[in-house]
């Protein structure tokens, strides 16, 4: 059975004041791409976490619904955005207790490499969308992802086409990317982290239990965002969502992959 280890709220789940200001910025700039694109009605967000990136798809002539394996998450989300009128339910995103074809548009950013098997989850996303739904995925791309015991599954343009293809009929990929200097940011801090991971010369951390090497880096990771990009935090870097954008012709060096798939084929393997 395919399982999930989407993180706790105080892992990696983005958190303004403790994510670098440049992962904060990827992640409002895949949702302000999705946003655009994503159209009218009733919206899903998979993996909504805390809800401030959800709450942006909230305008007239839009119900969003939020929804997380994590009840904190969820209650975090309900209390913060619940009166501007985001619903939010705790749910597993590879088993939506939602009916068949009951959304316009569904999100799933930064979700499908969460899991073992991404299959299911991909399948949901069918299951739950209209005949003319639209649903955006947006990942990270396999050749520039770093070390995270949270991503069980990467995906290249290749493999994240393929695994869509079988469940629409109608694929377009593309990419969200970042300026010279985000780039230039991205990897500053990647060599700080390769450095102290050096420490682990004995590389203790992929020969213990999976389990116990998540159970310490969710609780790790926030102090060495402290240590490692203690200046990249707070606005301090002055990079935003408006140093990235959108790109139809994704490279081994894009940073993150953006799909949108149409034409939902439900109930295919």
């Amino acid at each position: 059975m395919a399982t999930s280890t989407k993180s706790r709220l105080t892992g990696e789940r983005p958190q303004q004041g403790v994510t670098p200001d440049s992962l904060l910025a990827l992640h409002e700039a895949g949702y302000r791409a999705v946003l655009d694109r994503i159209g009218d009605g009733r919206i899903l967000d998979v993996g909504c976490g805390q809800g401030f990136e959800s709450a942006r798809f909230l305008s007239a002539g839009r119900e969003v619904v939020g929804i997380d394996y994590a009840s904190e998450a969820v209650a975090t989300a309900a209390s913060r955005y619940g009166r501007d009128g985001l619903r939010v339910a705790q749910m597993d995103a590879l088993a939506l207790a939602l009916a068949p074809a009951s959304f316009d548009g569904a999100c799933s950013s930064h979700l499908i490499e969460h899991f073992t098997d991404p299959e299911p989850h991909v399948a949901e996303l069918a299951r739950v969308l209209k005949d003319d739904g639209v649903a955006c995925v947006l990942t990270p791309n396999e050749p520039t992802d770093f070390e995270n015991p949270f991503h069980l599954h990467l995906f290249d343009r290749g493999a994240l086409r393929a695994i869509l293809e079988r469940h629409f009929d109608d694929v377009w990929l593309g990419g969200v990317d970042g300026a010279p200097h985000v780039k230039a940011d991205f990897q500053a801090r990647r060599t700080r982290a390769a450095k102290l991971l050096k420490l682990d010369a004995l590389d203790l951390r992929h020969r213990m239990p999976h389990e116990w090497y998540v159970w310490a880096y969710t609780r790790l990771l926030p102090l060495a965002y402290k240590l490692v990009a203690r200046e990249d935090t707070g606005g301090v870097t002055g990079i935003t969502a408006d140093d990235w954008f959108v790109t139809d012709d994704p490279d081994d060096t894009t940073l993150v992959l953006f799909a949108i798939a149409r034409a939902p084929r439900r109930g295919t393997a």
